[in-house]
């Protein structure tokens, strides 16, 4: 039971930092503009974060640091979501390139700064005031459930209340219906009179933003500290995530349950005495191996918006 409890908590907070960079990219990729720079956003979410914390708590704010850390991480992404949302939207670059570019950018810049701001070093001073896990009374007494959901970090608190935000925004809001119709249809939405490359701009950024809380979440709850590979491609499993959950809030939380099972699973395997023969490289595979497998099974099910991937002129029918 113990380690039923303990892999289920693993997931959900494996699964954090995915489900916020997932969400993320869908909202750009809803309103028709491609987002390869998940990853690229969650670096920067992650040297933010780690930047701001690191800062606030030398200044002696104490407790309230890493919140100011995720504050950070969200705001100053805008600084790489701008350049993607310019080239794409503005100049009608191709999204994929963009966000290619946002990819390799991203990590380049951050750990070139991390090099400046420490004196040479690899990564960011360890952070002592990280977040802790809150159990909520009573309710984290629940055997299995209740230590999965409610014995855990704020971060991943924050998220359950995003997922079921963005499922309202999606289903029931003017908002989610003008988003998801410049995704499929933006000449008729134009005609409308919506504008519909300032919604793909203000999707773009948010998306990023949004990821970009994910890479803080890894370094507020695991890591510490921030470093070249802190974020070791989670970007890419989150956007995994995304398509094997056809662009739906709830689809894509789901996809990035499973993908953050099969990391708490490399976990759990590792203290297991059966499984300690087996080498940890095989473990350390499992989410990436799973991603493959997904993508594969996923591709031609997915039916992605159809105006993805596609610039739009005002006045263009």
């Amino acid at each position: 039971m113990e380690i039923i409890g303990n892999l289920l908590n693993g997931t959900l907070v494996f699964s954090t930092a995915l489900i916020f960079a997932a969400l993320g990219g869908m909202i750009s990729e809803r309103s028709g503009v491609i987002n390869i720079g998940i990853e690229g956003f969650m670096v920067s979410g992650a040297f933010f974060a780690a930047i701001f914390t690191y800062y606030a708590e030398s200044a002696g704010l104490g407790s309230i640091s890493p919140w100011l850390g995720l504050l950070g991480a969200f705001v100053c992404t805008i600084i790489f979501s701008f350049i993607h949302a310019v080239a794409s939207i503005k100049y009608k670059a191709n999204q994929v390139v963009s966000g290619t570019v946002i990819n390799i950018l991203t990590p380049a810049l951050t750990f070139f700064l991390v090099k400046v701001l420490f004196d040479g070093a690899a990564e960011t001073p360890i952070i002592s005031n990280v977040f802790r896990k809150i159990s909520i009374p009573y309710l984290s007494d629940i055997p299995i459930l209740g230590d999965m959901l409610f014995n855990t970090y704020p971060t991943t608190y924050v998220v359950i209340l995003l997922v079921l935000f963005m499922y309202y925004i999606f289903k029931r809001s003017t908002v989610g219906l003008r988003l998801r119709a410049v995704g499929e249809h933006p000449g008729a939405t134009d005609t409308a009179g919506i504008n519909v490359n300032r919604i793909r701009y203000i999707s773009v950024i948010l998306s990023a933003s949004i990821a970009a809380l994910g890479g803080a979440t890894i370094v507020l709850t695991t890591t510490s500290s921030f470093s070249f590979t802190t974020v070791a491609g989670q970007g890419f499993i989150a956007l995994a995530a995304m398509i094997f959950g056809k662009w739906h809030p709830i689809g894509v939380t789901l996809g990035a349950l499973l993908f953050g099972f099969a990391q708490a699973l490399k976990d759990q395997m590792q203290i297991i005495p059966f499984a300690q023969s087996i080498p940890n490289e095989l473990f350390y595979m499992l989410p990436y191996l799973l991603t493959l497998i997904v993508l594969v099974i996923a591709v031609g099910r997915s039916s992605a918006p159809a105006a993805l991937g596609q610039p739009y002129e005002p006045g263009q029918r």
